[in-house]
């Protein structure tokens, strides 16, 4: 594999995190917190209705659980391409 085509799995996996982490985000809070209000307010969570507290707390917790995540996925990924660029750069060398 050259180094160009790890670039591309490397971008390629990184879009693919992005997307299934703006995903989760969008569903709890856009969907949650917005469009199914209504629907998770008649179920209570620590004495609040699910609706109120997706809008007011939930929403905004999960977004920085996801940047926490984003952040390990991203310090796993650079580690395995640098790895193998490292490797590749190494051996076009000699």
């Amino acid at each position: 594999m050259t180094t160009h085509e790890k670039n591309r799995a490397y971008w390629r996996k990184n879009l693919q995190y992005l997307a299934i982490l703006l995903g989760i985000w969008f569903v709890t809070s856009y969907l949650c917190s917005i469009v199914f209000v209504e629907q998770l307010d008649k179920i209570t969570f620590g004495g609040y209705r699910l609706g109120f507290y997706f809008a007011q707390q939930a929403s905004i917790w999960i977004f920085v659980e996801l940047i926490f995540v984003y952040a390990w996925l991203m310090n796993r990924l650079d580690k395995k391409y640098r790895a193998d660029i490292g490797d590749a750069e190494e051996g076009e060398e000699e």
